[in-house]
């Protein structure tokens, strides 16, 4: 198993083109936030499309919490043509995406948050710093099927001012194909 990003650290802060025309930064996006999830996602994936409505959920449960989200494609689009910026607007207008969707097209981003899974999860709390990295949930086929739930119960640390419980999870989905 790779090493995860160090828990604690200040999260790597970038800078990135969205599916919304316009670009977002970690800081903007984390403004008035107390906590930012970001999701390590394209379009291709199976493991995304079974996520794609739960992390919706997810986002709007969380939006009132002052929890914010946000996917970032580092797909190699040459491998996956349908990981373009292009793609990814249509992707996220049709899916109805209430957050932004962000092309880290030389995959800097997943780099620097040591990345290597779609889908790949991050909390940062209002402070900047990674509190969990890891899985979404412990089921992947099936919403029916979870029974743990470690990135939003590290949410629910966060939002309660608690040390986050389980830090870390091997994350589980397809891997990062970067560009060469």
């Amino acid at each position: 198993m790779k090493e995860a990003i160090r828990i604690g650290i200040l999260a790597p802060a970038f800078d990135l083109p969205g599916a919304d025309g316009k670009n977002h930064t970690l800081a903007g996006i984390l403004e008035g936030r107390r906590a930012v999830v970001i999701l390590f996602w394209c379009n291709h994936c199976p493991y995304v499309k079974s996520y794609e409505e739960r992390i919706k959920k997810m986002a709007q449960r969380y939006a009132s919490k002052g929890v914010a989200f946000a996917l970032i494609n580092s797909d190699n689009e040459t491998a996956h043509p349908e990981d373009t910026l292009e793609n990814m607007k249509t992707r996220a207008t049709a899916a109805g995406y209430p957050f932004p969707y962000l092309r880290d097209k030389g995959g800097a981003a997943a780099q620097a948050y040591e990345a290597g899974t779609i889908p790949e999860a991050f909390v940062v709390d209002a402070t900047g710093a990674v509190r969990y990295a890891g899985k979404i949930d412990d089921c992947w086929q099936s919403e029916r099927r979870v029974k743990r739930h470690p990135l939003r119960d590290a949410l629910e640390d966060v939002l309660h001012d608690r040390d986050v419980a389980v830090k870390t999870t091997p994350p589980v989905g397809c891997a990062i194909k970067r560009e060469a």
